[in-house]
């Protein structure tokens, strides 16, 4: 919009122009005269009618200019929720690393901040791709593998901002890994397992089937044992694989049943003892009187009871007592049970808890272990909120104890 002196300008030029073009075409001097008048009437008509501007208000600020966009990573706020994250964030501006929150500084260094990205995270792969970001590269997840130490995996993303700026999120994908192989091995030596008597069952009965009756009666009571003995490891096995599925499935329910531990112990005592094995008789319970009352599930507390009394018969030398053992820790309760074997390497004590485990392959298999057992008890203690604690020495025998809290007195 044109203001009042524009205005004013533009009617005096278009007066002058008429006057020139009047004296031009030969007019006299009272026509002039009347187109001038005319004119400036034009021109004051012109200037009255164009609206004033307007007075500032009263303390008024004169207007400025909009301010240039903030950079999101030199915002407080920002940096605020960066520092929140729990797994490493980084952002970078032209390459150069400007932020880093605690854990990236944890994993990386605190040297990243203000290096080259492709320097602060090294690793090939990283490298490699981060060296391709500014060609408009798809912003994809990166593998990091053996990051940053050797059986390690994370995962690198990118998120792109305005003005050449990019957040780099790290995320720790090792427990997944580690999950996945465990299933995988889960898996594998369960098969193998049930392969190993399946295929004794199948050969003895072939090799009867081709006897034609031919075979005499102790021969045929031989190879009969063997079939029963590898399908009692089949069922076994079955048995335990199913019981530590129930008890992972189970882990995140506390019990809520009041029980009492040493009538627990005491009767999986006098199942063992019952029972055909050789060493039930070798069983030495140091129970007390005292009742030991516990939030608890039975039937578990009761295998797990059994699984440690089962393995210290199996490994204990015959003719040795297995001790079992209640002893009061302020307010809980400690079950043990020990036996008099050739005890266990310490570099051995850390896995004895993992399914499958075992530490002579051919003893265990020839005192019918599934390599389950512990990894049972291992799951039931957690459950019960329990410590489990194992102590061995090469030669002497072995401690297996679980230590659960009692209920608390009213």
């Amino acid at each position: 919009m044109f203001d009042r002196l524009s205005s004013l300008v533009i009617a005096l030029t278009l007066i002058a122009i008429a006057a020139i073009f009047a004296a031009l075409t030969g007019g006299d001097a009272l026509s002039i005269a009347i187109m001038a008048v005319a004119g400036a009437v034009a021109a004051v008509t012109v200037h009255g009618a164009l609206p004033a501007a307007l007075p500032d208000a009263p303390g008024a600020e004169p207007a400025t200019p909009a301010p240039s966009p903030v950079s999101l990573l030199r915002h407080p706020d920002f940096a605020h929720w960066v520092d929140q994250e729990k797994e490493p964030l980084l952002g970078i501006a032209d390459n150069i690393v400007t932020i880093a929150n605690d854990a990236a500084i944890r994993l990386l260094g605190r040297h990243i901040v203000g290096a080259d990205i492709r320097t602060a995270i090294r690793h090939p792969a990283a490298a490699e791709w981060l060296s391709r970001i500014d060609d408009n590269v798809p912003l994809e997840t990166i593998n990091l593998v053996d990051f940053p130490r050797p059986g390690q995996r994370w995962t690198l993303r990118i998120a792109a901002l305005s003005g050449g700026e990019r957040i780099v999120f790290l995320s720790d994908r090792s427990a997944i890994d580690s999950a996945d192989r465990m299933r995988s091995d889960f898996v594998a030596n369960a098969s193998h397992e049930l392969r190993t008597p399946l295929a004794a069952i199948l050969g003895y009965v072939e090799t009867l089937q081709d006897m034609n009756g031919d075979a005499d009666a102790s021969t045929r009571e031989r190879f009969l044992s063997i079939i029963h003995r590898e399908a009692g490891r089949m069922q076994q096995l079955v048995i335990d694989l199913l019981s530590i599925s129930r008890v992972e499935a189970d882990r995140f329910r506390r019990p809520t049943a009041t029980v009492d531990l040493a009538a627990t112990v005491q009767t999986t005592i006098t199942q063992l003892r019952d029972s055909e094995q050789l060493r039930a008789k070798d069983i030495v319970a140091r129970l007390g009187d005292d009742i030991q009352p516990m939030l608890g599930d039975g039937a578990q507390l009761g295998q797990l009871a059994h699984n440690i009394i089962s393995n210290a018969m199996k490994y204990g030398h015959a003719d040795t007592p297995v001790t079992v053992e209640l002893t009061r820790e302020g307010r809980r309760v400690r079950l043990s049970v020990s036996d008099e074997g050739d005890g266990i390497a310490p570099d051995h004590l850390p896995r004895l808890t993992e399914r499958f485990y075992r530490v002579d392959e051919a003893r265990s298999r020839s005192v019918g272990g599934t390599g389950l057992g512990l990894a049972i008890v291992k799951h039931i203690s957690e459950r019960h909120q329990g410590q489990l604690d194992i102590d061995s020495e090469v030669g002497k025998g072995t401690r297996v104890s679980v230590a659960f809290p009692l209920l608390a007195e009213d």
